[in-house]
């Protein structure tokens, strides 16, 4: 089945604009999630508004409401939102270009692929990705999603382009309660440099595929074995080993570290990894099996 696009419009730079379409980068489908079932009938809970006072209330009665001190609220209607509502023009214009590495981390939010929408997109599509590349620049502009607008970067990626909505800067905490009590001073030089040597002796070619969550393979694991009908394995963690001397630490470390492989100049393109089964997969194969061994029992 084809992805669908979750926006639709045009990336616009001046007078230079191209019909394009938006996909979500991530996805969260194949990620372990649990209902809350009643424990003996194992029927699905509703979750159902409650007010203090009234108990059980319908949800047409409910209405929002923005905390502005202590347990006081103000009410905000549809007509409010839609009095501040931004026109949607379905354009990513594009304001300014900056230096990729000028983009903090720590404002980007969530990943989206950029695509031509259409066969006669795809030739001003490809000079503006090309020249994006060529320069190292990301597009800074702004978009309007779910009524909402959202000032995103958009830079080349392989064949297409990538877009990060940005976070809003009073959504970002600043460093200086969490850091303001470490010590400044500079590291002892011997200590350092044996630290220095570990780090080179652990260099490698990232690949995401290195490491896999090792808590939701474990939990697919006991679903697997509880869907037989067997007891869960109980997966443990590495026991932590007690630090004394850090001098010492770093010696044991390096002495026993072995060198890692050579980074490659340039990565290569990672292989798809092999799909594992999902839960409705592994729920399947566990009733063919259950199936077949009433059959066997049966002719026996």
């Amino acid at each position: 089945m084809a992805p669908r696009a979750s926006w639709k419009g045009y990336i616009k730079l001046s007078l230079v604009s191209c019909p394009v379409k938006m996909f979500p980068a991530t996805t969260a489908s194949e990620r372990i999630t649990f209902n809350q079932l009643h424990k003996d009938t194992h029927n699905r809970i509703n979750m159902k508004p409650v007010d203090p006072e009234l108990g059980l209330v319908e949800r047409s009665d409910l209405v929002k409401g923005y905390e502005y001190e202590d347990k006081q609220y103000v009410i905000i209607d549809e007509s409010d939102l839609e009095a501040v509502r931004i026109e949607s023009s379905h354009t990513m214009n594009i304001e300014a270009f900056v230096d990729e590495d000028e983009v903090d981390v720590i404002y980007q939010d969530a990943p989206y692929y950029l695509a031509p929408d259409g066969a006669m997109a795809e030739e001003t599509f490809v000079v503006l990705r090309e020249a994006m590349r060529r320069s190292g620049k990301l597009a800074i502009a702004r978009l309007v999603m779910s009524s909402r607008e959202r000032v995103i970067t958009i830079g080349a990626r392989e064949t297409g382009m990538f877009v990060t909505t940005l976070r809003n800067p009073n959504e970002v905490r600043g460093t200086a309660e969490y850091f303001g009590n470490i010590p400044v001073g500079k590291p002892d030089e011997e200590m350092l440099q044996l630290a220095e040597k570990l780090i080179e002796q652990k260099v490698k070619q990232f690949d995401p595929r290195d490491y896999e969550d090792r808590y939701e393979a474990a939990l697919m694991e006991m679903i697997r074995e509880k869907l037989k009908g067997h007891k869960p394995i109980i997966a443990q963690a590495p026991e932590r080993g007690n630090v004394v001397n850090l001098m010492d630490a770093l010696k044991a470390s390096l002495s026993q570290s072995k060198p890692a492989a050579p980074s490659k100049a340039k990565a290569e393109p990672a292989k798809p990894a092999a799909k594992k089964p999902t839960l409705k997969e592994a729920v399947e194969a566990s009733k063919a099996v259950a199936a077949k061994s009433g059959t066997a029992r049966k002719k026996a």
